[in-house]
């Protein structure tokens, strides 16, 4: 075995730009290309975006206007603007900032003096320029190095602060803004800011009244059971109903800060509920019941928040301030006090929140004894040898590497050759296969009864662990791995149903992807290229020399585990099944799964119109026979 050498020599300082360059990871989470909403460009807009809004919460500016074009992206604020004499250090010395100062920044989401240097340091070209008392300042960057530093000179401008960046493609390569996640993370700063007004592209987001707004916008007033509750009181305000749909569905906040992973206030936010609804009614409820089906909002302010991640979505703190209450007595007293105090007031609701829970009591004992079949079946049935091949990490596990816990996905797919080729090539660490038999049942408008009594799917709610909610969930990523033909797209359709119809939980926090696989193999004696669209196909055609060996996969069984291994390792392709906010499932459904209406079939026919220069010739004869 050859000796490595560790010498002064292999020990090597990296100054703050090239740290951030060589390790965004740490600093914006993953890169990505913007098909995703929580992709590293948006990371960047956020962070100088947060800047502009600690300014309006400390009471200064009103507006900010916000320009994307070409990516390129450019952000005004109308605050206090960046000291003049700071404004390089500001962008560019790491652990330097106002907000170290907690004075000036008593409650703010950016704590730790990153935020604007990661984004210098990830732009090809990154501008800053601070207008101050009638003066102002300006530098330019490209890569975290200093271009170009004006003098302070005197301006017109009104005090603020502007940032120009452009994010770097060598980093985000084909890197794409797209306006729907900019526009729901604008509605987030607008509903949690009230008053402030936000320009973006000449489109304006504004909320007078919070949380309330936020639910409005999000929820059908068709699906609630009474008029949404809006509480608020010094440095919390929370909002809640109860919907018709399954699951729960939560927003929450800190420092203005969408905590998409929730933490100790969320937590706290679900338990204070759980104790008023036991107490006001006097009897000892199932938590089940009482969260079943609510959709609430959460947002608080907490000096010096920790939070567990520099991308900021999960809330750690355990204190609301450093000499203060715990974030749990302060959240859970408030709605103890505040909630009991309004159902008091309003006995009408009240009473529509005690049936509510009661009908979700009444269907969960009618279906436990079906559920207890269904259990012993399961366990019979060895689903963890049968249709369920495991691995060895888990998303739940209590201890463990949290990026193999990540990073943990099971794979659904139809029929043995498919899940066959997919477990031969799997890393056994991190992936699981689960394999259906045939078509699952359509379960549009069915109960939850149906679940237990349907073996494929009481199977795979076993296999996944949510008969109970998501907390027991085994495998971050719930992949759909199906054929790319008619009846693969079926199936697909069919498991969106389930998982919208019965867990929508998993879609909103973002645990459902499609599989993408490539449609065609093109090669000659000394390349090959996997094609996922008839663009990619002519692309390699015509890198190659001569005439290639053109394959058409029409399903996952003709893939051997070989090339398995490339589509479902480091560069798999994962399409992440989102739900938009203003997205009601239960129309999502009807449309797609509902009666043959009329908009249905206009749908069907405006999206069959086929480009036929983009078909081969074999596959329009195909579409002819």
């Amino acid at each position: 075995m050859s000796q490595v050498t560790y010498t002064e020599e292999n020990i090597r300082s990296l100054d703050w730009k090239e740290h951030i360059r060589l390790r965004p990871g740490m600093y914006i989470g993953k890169l990505g290309d913007g098909s995703n909403a929580d992709d590293g460009i948006y990371v960047l807009l956020k962070e100088v975006l947060d800047n502009c809004i600690d300014e309006y919460v400390m009471g200064y500016g009103k507006h900010i206007d916000i320009t994307i074009k070409d990516g390129k992206v450019s952000i005004r604020d109308y605050g206090r603007g960046i000291p003049l004499g700071k404004v390089v250090d500001v962008v560019s010395k790491i652990n330097t900032g106002g907000k170290y100062d907690s004075k000036a920044f008593k409650k703010s989401v950016g704590l730790n003096g990153v935020g604007s240097k990661a984004v210098n340091a990830l732009s090809t070209q990154f501008r800053v320029e601070a207008f101050r008392d009638g003066k102002s300042k300006s530098a330019e960057f490209s890569q975290g190095e200093l271009l170009k530093e004006s003098r302070i000179s005197k301006s017109s401008g009104k005090n603020g602060t502007l940032v120009e960046f452009e994010p770097d493609s060598s980093v985000f390569k084909n890197y794409k803004f797209e306006d729907e996640y900019i526009e729901e993370r604008l509605w987030d700063y607008a509903y949690l800011n009230s008053g402030l007004k936000i320009n973006f592209n000449n489109k304006v987001f504004y909320s007078k009244q919070g949380l309330l707004d936020l639910l409005k916008n999000k929820t059908n007033p068709e699906n609630i059971r009474y008029e949404i509750i809006h509480l608020s009181g010094h440095d919390i305000e929370i909002a809640l109903t109860h919907g018709n749909a399954y699951g729960e569905e939560y927003y929450s906040f800190v420092n203005g800060q969408n905590t998409t992973q929730g933490g100790t206030h969320l937590q706290a936010f679900r338990e204070g509920i759980i104790k008023t609804v036991r107490e006001h009614f006097n009897k000892s409820f199932d938590s089940r019941d009482i969260q079943s089906s609510i959709i609430g909002a959460i947002s608080v302010r907490v000096e010096e928040p920790v939070f567990e991640s520099q991308t900021k979505t999960k809330l750690g703190s355990v204190k609301i301030a450093p000499d203060g209450d715990t974030v749990r007595s302060f959240v859970v007293d408030f709605v103890k006090e505040q909630f009991d105090n309004f159902l008091h007031k309003n006995k009408e609701i009240a009473q529509t929140i005690l049936k509510k829970i009661q009908q979700s009591e009444r269907e969960r004992k009618e279906i436990a004894g079906i559920k207890k079949l269904a259990n012993q079946r399961a366990k019979k049935a060895n689903i963890h040898n049968k249709k369920l091949r495991d691995c060895k990490v888990h998303y739940n596990d209590k201890r463990g590497n949290e990026d193999q816990k990540n990073a943990t996905t099971v794979f659904i797919t139809e029929g043995d050759s498919a899940s066959g080729s997919i477990t031969k090539a799997r890393d056994v660490q991190t992936q699981a296969v689960f394999s259906l038999r045939g078509k699952p049942l359509n379960s549009f408008g069915q109960t939850k009864k149906i679940v237990y009594e349907n073996e494929e799917l009481n199977l795979l709610q076993h296999a996944l662990n949510i008969e109970d909610g998501l907390d027991g969930l085994r495998f971050n990523n719930v992949v759909i791995a199906t054929d790319a033909d008619v009846d693969g797209m079926h199936i697909r359709l069919l498991l969106l149903t389930f998982f919208l119809q019965f867990f929508p939980d998993l879609v909103r926090q973002g645990h459902l992807y499609i599989l993408e696989t490539p449609l065609f193999r093109v090669r000659d004696k000394q390349q090959t290229f996997y094609c996922y669209s008839q663009k990619e196909k002519k692309e390699a055609i015509d890198s190659l020399r001569g005439k290639p060996e053109i394959t058409r996969f029409k399903g996952l069984g003709e893939i051997s585990p070989d090339e398995f291994e490339a589509f479902i390792g480091d560069d798999i392709r994962l399409d992440p099944v989102r739900l938009l906010s203003s997205t009601s499932i239960k129309d999502l459904l009807t449309y797609y799964m509902g009666k043959n209406t009329m908009d249905r079939q206009k749908f069907i026919i405006n999206n069959l119109k086929i480009e036929l220069d983009e078909l081969d010739p074999d596959e329009v004869i195909e579409l002819d026979d």
